[in-house]
């Protein structure tokens, strides 16, 4: 009985031994790899679970040795009552190791936030080591960054040609650039805008009203026209934009504009609307002139032919006499709406700017008194000799100087100039007093026939609608400066034509024909 056992005993006894000794090794060892670190809750775990497995496999492995002895001496009542307690500690050995494992979830998340959170800190350690390393040189860079910012942002703010204005809500002036005091008419010392205000310069309250809440309401406005009134009391339209700048806590809130002068694309477009006014009036004035020229010549011959047979001194021939004269009278006056219209030929002569302009002023001094005007001349002695139908320029040019000494009236300064510009090849004369001026609404009507702010009988309106067509006709201009008050300047504008220039493009048209 004892031999047949006997193997089952020896497998018993050294299985219980080996493992004692191997769970004694894995407990050694994962002691050793938690001391080298200490942080790695895994280790920290098997440790824990080795030492559950070396509690039972002493418990299962002590019971089991002291079974074979307490059997083999016969003591068989004695394990009886000693292997419910055997038993106990081997469950709770296990009940000890799958603790441990239940637990080790909830340990292993909370872990994890340890090891996240060890990182960012490492992390920022790491950023702060190295902002505390090249804080000198970062606050440098970032210096420079900001100085060429601010730099640019100036260069653009003082070169540019519009106005850059920072103002509070209450129109108070924050911030102006050179080109913002030159449009209000201010030198950069003075303190005017700033103390005034924006919507000082306004010279409608009510734009300035509609400006500030569009941008309380939008948050912006873009290309408002208004009119500014400048410190020297001329009104310049402007368009202007602007947007809500929201300041911080401790800052009011501010609002940037950029307003830009267009008086003379205005002016421009007012000339071409003129122009294109003027060149459909004159072809108006072309049809009626032609309808109406034949009518008089009628009349006029027959007039002419019934008075050969009046009797002089007669209250007929008194009559037929007052019906020639005014005849006579639309004659001149279709004649000028004919030249206003351009339809008639011009005559070309080899004349000298200056000469024709001369001419014109002895002619007007012979027959009217101009010794309360004193005249300046200042001619170009450059000026080279011009292609021109000289009698239509001479008309020009009496018109108005004759305009100009009415103007004037008791006393004044007339003033005439010649200019040649050699790089455009034009000649540009000018005419100026130190009369009444003309108003600003006027301006635009000066060259319209019939349009005249003399008295009745004084003028028919017609003298710069004639002379308007005159220059056109020569492929020229004229210009007008005008305020009322201060006087006026007429400037016309000619081109240079040589006489072989003129001659190559008659030989173009015919050989285009």
């Amino acid at each position: 009985m004892i031999l047949s056992s006997l193997p089952i005993w020896i497998v018993d006894i050294l299985g219980s031994i080996i493992m004692i000794v191997l769970s004694f090794l894995c407990l050694l060892l994962v002691h050793e790899l938690r001391n080298r670190d200490r942080n790695n809750v895994m280790w920290t775990y098997l440790l824990w679970v080795c030492f559950g497995l070396a509690g039972f496999a002493i418990s299962r492995s002590a019971g089991h040795i002291l079974k074979q002895i307490l059997v083999m001496s016969g003591s068989s009542d004695v394990w009886n009552s000693i292997r419910p307690f055997s038993g106990a500690i081997n469950t709770l050995m296990f009940v000890l190791v799958g603790s441990v494992t239940l637990f080790f979830e909830r340990i292993w998340n909370v872990y994890q936030h340890i090891s996240k959170d060890k990182q960012a800190l490492q992390f920022a350690h790491e950023e702060l080591l190295y902002l505390n390393q090249n804080l000198e040189d970062l606050v440098t860079q970032r210096s420079k960054a900001l100085a060429l910012s601010e730099q640019q942002y100036r260069r653009i703010f003082e070169v540019s040609r519009d106005m850059i204005l920072v103002a509070k809500k209450d129109g108070s002036i924050v911030d102006l650039n050179p080109a913002g005091y030159d449009m209000l008419g201010c030198k950069a010392s003075d303190t005017c805008p700033t103390q005034n205000g924006f919507q000082r310069f306004f010279a409608d309250p009510a734009d300035w009203k509609t400006l500030i809440d569009t941008i309380e309401k939008e948050g912006f406005i873009s290309s408002y026209e208004i009119n500014l009134q400048r410190s020297d009391g001329k009104t310049m339209r402007s368009l202007a934009s602007g947007s809500m700048d929201k300041g911080s806590s401790d800052k009011e809130d501010t609002i940037h504009f950029l307003v830009k002068d267009i008086e003379q694309r205005k002016l421009i477009e007012e000339q071409i609307a003129q122009a294109d006014k003027l060149a459909s009036i004159g072809q108006l004035s072309a049809g009626i002139a032609h309808e109406i020229n034949n009518p008089l010549g009628i009349i006029l011959g027959y007039t002419q032919l019934m008075l050969r047979h009046a009797i002089p001194e007669s209250e007929r021939h008194h009559d037929l006499k007052t019906i020639e004269k005014h005849a006579r009278n639309c004659k001149a006056i279709v004649e000028d709406l004919l030249n206003f219209a351009r339809t008639s030929t011009s005559r070309e002569d080899q004349t000298r700017i200056d000469e024709a302009l001369e001419n014109v002023l002895k002619f007007v001094q012979q027959h009217a008194d101009l010794n309360h005007i004193k005249i300046d001349k200042d001619y170009d002695p450059s000026a080279p000799e011009m292609l021109l139908d000289e009698k239509k320029i001479k008309q020009v040019f009496m018109n108005l100087i004759m305009n100009a000494t009415h103007a004037i009236g008791n006393t004044g300064t007339l003033s005439l100039s010649t200019r040649y510009i050699h790089a455009t090849r034009q000649v540009f004369v000018s005419i100026e007093d130190t009369g009444h001026g003309i108003e600003k609404k006027n301006l635009s009507r000066i060259f319209d026939p019939f349009f005249t702010t003399k008295t009745t009988g004084e003028g028919t309106g017609l003298g710069l609608s004639v002379s308007y067509g005159i220059i056109k006709n020569h492929g020229g201009n004229i210009l007008v400066e005008s305020e009322a008050g201060k006087g006026s300047i007429f400037t016309v504008v000619l081109p240079v034509v040589s006489p072989g220039t003129r001659n190559k493009k008659d030989e173009k048209i015919h050989s285009d024909r």
